[in-house]
């Protein structure tokens, strides 16, 4: 099949979207098919190291994300050569595939990857809250009936789809991970090389830092741990919005120097940076299905998170890791803990690896795959149906 992948943002920016696209992508291509991906910029100057990438020029708004409203002709054409097109932002990317694909009947899937209803603000700033959130809750549904097929990474998501009156069917599928890379460590060294000894206990975040990630809950819930346990330590890998904020806010804590900012580092040493860690720690409640967590069990950590949908959806409380509330009296004596106690760290360690496997791309990918096999092949048996039928009526015509 030539299967299109539509997205308002694409590298070099870096999100959980970003890398759900590539790791599928990859996948597809080794199970035969071609995949292209539609998505925008406004750096003439990056070149894409993958083929079939088509950007349209857009205005630039900020890191990764240009603005335009049509893709180029010649895009356009390569966009309704496809057999089915997969649509991972709902307003504009989503918007150009029902105007592209829809009059040629070519199959759309979305998959809702972002807690809309939480960022009306942002996809919509221009207005105030209550008019962005009634624009969410307003667009989404309609949006939803008029594609092919709506897809959820977590039971949580669709639940709260379902509250913003969507009724179009929703199907859970959980984005995949390439978990081989999170099995072992390219760089068993890495801890001793960065200066932590064996015996230390080192929790890490790994992701955006951006206001919705709650990361001042986390380093405070640190600091509280880190002054009564001498050996512990906090590494903090990404960069963001907030990240200026996160370094002087940590600054100020007596456990400053136990507080480690790495920058955004290359995706492929992650799987280093996770394996040297013990625990995964996380505040955000504004997951949908996180891939940084699912990448953290797979190297055999426990999750610290808040329940809530997406965390809870996939860190089970008391085997794979511990769930709190946003109380961070409850959230810092969960990550207590996890620093004491070994024994669980380890016993849980084990349960996340376990865990971790139905989430891997060769299963998901093949769940995605078969039901992009089906909608093509309705779509083709519709076609087949039509062009029958009007070959009858023409036999009829003549016959009579």
């Amino acid at each position: 099949m030539r299967i299109g992948m539509m997205v308002d943002l694409y590298k070099p920016y870096i999100s959980g979207v970003t890398i759900y696209v590539e790791i599928n992508r990859k996948y597809l291509e080794d199970m035969g098919h071609d995949v292209f991906i539609f998505t925008f910029s406004g750096d003439k100057e990056y070149i894409d190291n993958e083929s079939n990438v088509y950007r349209s020029p857009g205005l630039p708004i900020s890191e990764g994300f240009a603005l335009n409203f049509v893709h180029r002709r010649e895009i356009k054409r390569v966009i309704q050569t496809m057999d089915i097109v997969h649509v991972h932002h709902p307003f504009i990317s989503g918007q150009l595939a029902l105007r592209y694909c829809q009059p040629l009947n070519i199959p759309i899937v979305f998959t809702n990857h972002t807690r809309y209803d939480l960022y009306a603000q942002t996809y919509a700033p221009a207005l105030t809250k209550e008019i962005s959130q009634t624009f969410i809750q307003t667009y989404l549904p309609r949006f939803c009936s008029r594609v092919d097929m709506v897809v959820s990474p977590s039971e949580g998501m669709a639940d709260i789809l379902r509250t913003l009156k969507i009724d179009a069917p929703i199907t859970v599928v959980p984005n995949g991970v390439d978990i081989r890379k999170f099995r072992q460590a390219l760089d068993p060294g890495k801890r001793e090389k960065l200066g932590f000894s064996k015996s230390d206990v080192l929790f890490i975040y790994a992701g955006r830092l951006a206001s919705e990630k709650n990361l001042p809950l986390v380093i405070k819930s640190f600091n509280a741990v880190a002054q009564s346990v001498d050996n512990t330590h906090l590494l903090i890998v990404g960069n963001g919005t907030v990240e200026e904020l996160l370094k002087e806010m940590a600054g100020q804590t007596p456990s400053a120097d136990r507080i480690h900012f790495t920058g955004r580092i290359p995706y492929d040493e992650l799987p280093d940076y996770l394996s040297m860690c013990d625990v995964f720690v996380t505040a955000s409640t504004s997951e949908v299905h996180p891939l940084s967590v699912i990448e953290a069990m797979a190297s055999g950590l426990p999750v610290l998170g808040i329940h809530s949908p997406g965390i809870g959806d996939t860190v089970e409380d008391g085997t794979t890791g511990l769930l709190s509330t946003n109380d961070p009296m409850i959230f810092t004596a969960k990550m207590m803990r996890l620093c004491l106690d070994r024994e669980l760290r380890e016993k849980m360690s084990k349960s996340a690896r376990e865990a971790s496997e139905q989430y891997s791309i060769e299963h998901t990918g093949a769940i995605m795959l078969s039901h992009y096999e089906r909608l093509v092949n309705q779509t083709e048996a519709r076609r087949h149906g039509i062009g029958y039928n009007l070959r009858k009526a023409w036999e009829n015509l003549f016959t009579k």
